[in-house]
C-alpha cells in the first residue's frame, strides 16, 4: 500500500529554512498542487464540469491560504525585520 500511495501522492524534500512551520506548509503546499492537478486533469477529460472544478479549487486555495496564516509563514521573513531600507 504505500509503494502506491507514494506514487500517487508523491512529496518531495523540503530545502527552505527548516522550521516546524514552513515544514508543514510546504507539506500543504504540496498536497494543494497535487489536488489541484486531479482536478484539472478530470475536467480536461470531461469527468467533472468546469465549474466544479473552478469550486473546488477555490476551496482548496481558501484552506492553503488560511494554513499560511495560522502557521504564521512569510510573517517573519527578512524583509521586514529591518523595516523598508532593506528592500533597495
Amino acid at each position: 500500500m504505500t509503494d502506491r500511495s507514494d506514487f500517487l501522492y508523491p512529496r518531495s524534500r523540503y530545502h527552505g529554512e527548516v522550521k516546524p512551520e514552513n515544514v508543514v506548509f510546504n507539506a500543504n503546499l504540496q498536497e494543494f498542487a497535487q489536488r489541484v492537478s486531479y482536478i484539472c486533469n478530470l475536467e480536461t477529460a470531461g469527468k467533472v464540469d468546469t465549474e466544479e472544478a473552478y469550486t473546488q479549487i477555490k476551496v482548496l486555495w481558501k484552506n492553503l491560504r488560511r494554513s499560511k496564516e495560522e502557521l504564521g509563514v512569510g510573517q517573519n521573513s527578512f524583509w521586514r525585520k529591518g523595516g523598508d531600507e532593506e528592500r533597495d
